[in-house]
């Protein structure tokens, strides 16, 4: 069996609607690297979903694994990366439907060289949803924790090296995943790149959902900054 180059891990959690969608334009655009001869792996963790997630996501990936329970994004994406094969691992969001074809556009400069880990930035959200108290702590911890100033330090969209995360060694739990993946990334010495990518996904507006959705989000960003001061890896 011919080995991966690229690994993309999508976790899922009651995206049933939606991750047909994603994953399609995932297989579609899979032939779109500069490197055309690209072999890439699509594994999908479902995160205990109650809708029918599984089933939709079967027949286009590659492994699909099924958390018994929701543990949380963290916990997802650290399912796929010891599950996954391929040099460079991709995290997209399972709700980002036609436009995850743009996913190629993330991954070259990690393929070519040019950094070792790629973060997306999304184009401006077309509703208003909070007040930006989430990502305004989330740079402020970036920036304090680790000096590097990050234009999008909440984006779930990011390429890296199976080798680079692997001696990162640890990923935060919930939704501070990704702000403690750049912090370890730049202490650790990682070339990390931010361009812009023209992905887009379900926005939370400001109804109780949304609210709600931002309150978790803001002590799982607190809570991992937090950490990351108390136990910095190195």
């Amino acid at each position: 069996m011919v080995k991966p180059e690229v690994s993309v891990i999508v976790p899922a959690y009651n995206e049933g609607q939606r991750i047909e969608h994603t994953l399609r334009a995932i297989r579609e655009a899979c032939g779109s690297f500069r490197q055309s001869s690209a072999r890439v792996e699509l594994i999908v963790v479902d995160d205990g979903s109650r809708d029918d997630t599984f089933e939709k996501a079967v027949p286009w990936a590659d492994l699909v694994v099924q958390h018994p329970e929701r543990y949380g994004k963290g916990t997802a994406l650290n399912t796929g990366f010891k599950m996954a094969k391929g040099d460079v691992l991709v995290f997209l969001d399972a709700d980002l439907g036609e436009t995850a074809s743009a996913f190629p556009n993330l991954v070259e400069p990690v393929l070519q060289g040019e950094c070792d880990m790629a973060i997306a930035v999304l184009p401006q959200a077309l509703t208003k949803g909070g007040f930006g108290l989430v990502k305004r702590l989330a740079k402020r911890g970036v920036l304090q924790l680790c000096g590097y100033e990050a234009a999008a330090p909440l984006s779930g969209q990011r390429a890296i090296h199976s080798a680079a995360l692997g001696r990162i060694g640890r990923l935060a739990d919930g939704f501070g995943v990704e702000v403690g993946l750049t912090i370890d990334a730049i202490k650790l010495g990682y070339r990390v790149q931010e361009r812009e990518v023209a992905f887009s996904h379900r926005e939370s507006g400001r109804d109780w959902g949304g609210w709600y959705h931002r309150g978790k989000q803001l002590c799982a960003v607190g809570g991992t900054l937090w950490q990351r001061w108390r136990q910095p890896i190195c």
